[in-house]
């Protein structure tokens, strides 16, 4: 990866907002390196909601800044990576007219909750959509929110409680693969030239002098590199990151949110193909909604220690059961649906708040590098998944005035990854597929084009050559397919192509067969020694089984290496 010692700008950090801000400074023209410690989108940026959202109840926070730059991001990322990023219908269940009305205010001017948290009522959620709405007023992409009474709520969602008095529904937006979209963007990134490189698996472990200490954390190999500017997107892990490096801080706070996903199928069916969406009566925001044929639900709140590792405790498997019978109580949920399950830190700033009052805004800090006095430093501070582009533009300013450097692009309109070009109405998708499918077939090639968008069209012209034989236990990919992320997507590890090339994991489709073959696909195509296989296949299946609940065997059922078995 490095072949200079020295390079304009260092990003640390390979999570959505590195990726983004390595993207912009690369369309710049900037010589800029991108390292990641481990997997791309492998840390906080993993454990998202899956969902592209204005927040609507940071208005009661009084952010009216971020919510505004959220719902005008929300409705470029709709444009701007239509293959990833889908509009999500979001239902809010109401149970009373006026609870929250008086206590609301004083939450608005204190940050603080009054006395026992509430559910919102009907005029209050009113009040904060009408708002939410009038930040899409330069040409939203989505409707504005209606509202509707009880029997009209129960005849769209028939499964809510009977006591349910109204429900509203707005729109936000969803994104089905967050990890092949910030994948997306590292590919957007390396296209520009070779000005641009990026490296996942490799560390910052501290400074020497004005230059970076870094460690491949495969070989172990350490080496030095020099930037004019440093740029810290570390998320969750930012103090520790500064603290390394000579420059001690104290930025980050962060809580702990965790997801379950479930196959229920009475649970799918009674969202309605849309998100239901809620404030439980303890304060915390609730999810459910249906997401590649399986229900997500979340999340969790809770101050994090980042000396531990993020799970999803037992405790809040029962505290996602009991959300789903508040508001649908006849439809059974039980550990044995649990198909996935994954937690990961927010990277809030650190402030004297409750959870749910910290701002989820974020801001860039500006300090020495180290004990150098003319390397600069740039620390990111909070941040979430909608806002990224905006973010990284911000981010990229600063760092182009430290190097006096006029930006030549803007980001505003331009297409991400496989969403250039991306066929959006019935007959453009009908040719793009007539006009691609080679020996391939129509029903295949349309199964890419939804997996990829039009960056399918590499994947198939790898197939054409490679072959694209149907894998033996998992339905919808090839061998030639998982041939063609290996070689082409920067996989290292096992994992990496279960949680983050693919959905496989998070859908459900990881079964013991269909870890045994695809192990022994990777392990082809990277040339893995027998030795190695089996090392990977140990540490993958320690990962699922701590991070994700899945059980599964790292030693082959045929007792023979995988590699050697295929």
């Amino acid at each position: 990866m490095v072949s200079a010692p020295r390079t304009q700008v260092l990003v640390i950090g390979g999570g959505i907002n590195g990726i983004a801000t390595f993207r912009d400074l690369a369309l710049q023209g900037v010589d800029v390196i991108l390292v990641e410690r481990n997997d791309f989108c492998s840390g906080a940026s993993a454990a998202s909601s899956h969902m592209i959202h204005g927040g609507v109840r940071y208005l009661e926070n009084g952010e009216f800044r971020l919510v505004r730059e959220s719902v005008q991001e929300r409705n470029r990322l709709l444009r701007l990576a239509p293959h990833y990023v889908k509009p999500l219908p979001t239902t809010i269940p109401i149970f009373s007219t006026f609870s929250g009305i008086l206590s609301a205010p004083l939450r608005f001017l204190t940050h603080k909750q009054q006395g026992k948290p509430k559910e919102r009522g009907a005029l209050l959620i009113k009040l904060g959509l009408t708002g939410y709405d009038s930040f899409s007023r330069d040409g939203g992409s989505v409707p504005r929110h209606q509202f509707a009474g009880r029997a009209a709520s129960l005849a769209k969602l028939p499964e809510l409680r009977r006591d349910v008095k109204y429900t509203a529904t707005y729109f936000d937006a969803a994104v089905e693969n967050p990890e092949r979209l910030a994948l997306d963007l590292v590919g957007d990134a390396r296209a520009t030239g070779p000005h641009a490189r990026s490296a996942n698996y490799i560390e910052a472990i501290g400074a020497r002098g004005d230059d970076v200490l870094l460690r491949d954390t495969v070989t172990g190999t350490e080496f030095s590199l020099s930037a004019s500017v440093v740029v810290n997107t570390t998320g969750p892990w930012t103090d520790l990151t500064n603290t390394a490096l000579g420059r001690p801080t104290e930025f980050m706070g962060g809580t702990k949110g965790s997801h379950i996903v479930l196959d229920n199928p009475a649970l799918f069916a009674a969202c309605a193909g849309g998100e239901v969406f809620f404030e439980n009566n303890d304060g915390r925001i609730v999810l459910i909604y249906p997401l590649n044929g399986k229900v997500l639900v979340g999340t969790t709140d809770i101050p994090a220690d980042m000396g531990q590792p993020a799970v999803c405790t037992e405790e809040e498997v029962d505290y996602f059961f009991e959300l789903v019978t508040h508001v649908f109580p006849k439809i059974p949920v039980d550990r044995s649906q649990i198909v996935f399950r994954y937690s990961g830190v927010r990277p809030l700033p650190s402030e004297d708040a409750a959870p749910g009052f910290v701002s989820r805004d974020y801001r860039i800090e500006k300090t020495p590098f180290g004990e150098s006095g003319a390397v600069k430093m740039l620390s990111l501070v909070g941040g979430k998944w909608t806002t990224f582009r905006a973010l990284s533009e911000h981010i990229s300013t600063d760092t182009l005035e430290i190097l006096g450097v006029e930006r030549r692009v803007s980001t505003e309109d331009l297409a991400m990854g496989g969403g250039v070009g991306f066929p959006t109405a019935g007959a453009e998708t009908d040719a793009w597929i007539a006009n691609h499918s080679g020996r391939l077939g129509r029903a295949r090639t349309a199964q890419l084009l939804a997996r990829y968008g039009t960056k399918a069209a590499e994947v198939i012209a790898f197939l054409q050559t490679a072959g694209d034989q149907p894998l033996g236990a998992l339905e919808g990919f090839s061998a030639g397919e998982i041939e063609y992320l290996c070689e082409r997507e920067y996989i290292v590890h096992l994992g990496d192509l279960f949680l983050r090339r693919t959905i496989i994991a998070f859908a459900g489709g990881l079964t013991q067969p269909v870890f045994d073959e695809l192990a022994a696909v990777v392990a082809s195509a990277l040339g893995w020694s027998a030795e190695q296989l089996a090392t990977e296949r140990q540490g993958a299946v320690e990962t699922l089984a701590l991070f994700h609940g899945l059980e599964l065997a790292a030693a082959p059922a045929t007792g023979r290496p995988a590699a050697d078995a295929a």
